[in-house]
């Protein structure tokens, strides 16, 4: 997918202070750090576990970080990062919880998107007897790397449970903003939250 075509790249850029030192959890091929930089002049890393994402983030100019997301982040100082990105990877981490306390713990923001599994075209098909498959979530279910699929109602109580102040949340579906029952119609949440009591 090309920088143009991700939905949540310009979101998040938007988010984004200039200059703002940032940290891209799952960076894959570093794409989204790539942007960033060249849209608002960011610096920090990127952390990748797979060798062909990590010579692919070196290959776009980003400073990348071999490693596993699920071993926590102890190498960064508490509150070192602006911004720290999670994007479409949260579904794929074993210890959730664990690693969105720790991007909070590094950066003073953290911006989290997934794939929504409540979107309604995912409803039917599990109303149907079957795993959802859609551009959002392109897997089998035999062969998917998503452990924890969740919806945006979910996400709110998770928010909500850890007393995490929610700055933003667009929900998307095909690029275009969804206002009106978003956990139905939106199949792409993007949400930008802080622990609570912060400015």
């Amino acid at each position: 997918m090309t920088l143009s075509t991700r939905p949540d790249f310009s979101t998040i850029a938007g988010w984004i202070a200039p200059k703002a030192r940032v940290l891209d959890l799952g960076c894959g091929d570093g794409s989204l750090f790539a942007y960033l930089r060249e849209s608002q002049g960011v610096t920090g890393y990127g952390i990748e576990i797979d060798d062909a994402g990590v010579l692919a983030s070196i290959g776009n100019g980003v400073n990348v970080i071999q490693s596993n997301l699920e071993a926590g982040l102890a190498g960064f100082d508490d509150q070192s990062f602006d911004s720290v990105i999670l994007s479409q990877t949260l579904q794929a981490m074993r210890h959730t919880e664990l690693i969105v306390l720790e991007m909070l713990r590094v950066g003073r923001e953290a911006i989290v998107t997934f794939p929504n599994f409540g979107y309604w075209a995912h409803r039917v098909q599990v109303l149907s007897g079957r795993m959802p498959v859609s551009k959002d979530l392109p897997y089998q279910w035999y062969d998917t790397p998503n452990v924890h699929l969740c919806t945006v109602a979910d996400f709110d109580a998770f928010c909500a449970a850890h007393s995490f102040r929610v700055l933003e949340r667009v929900v998307l579906h095909d690029s275009k903003r969804v206002s009106v029952l978003a956990n139905l119609f939106g199949s792409l949440a993007i949400y930008r939250f802080q622990r609570g009591g912060e400015q």
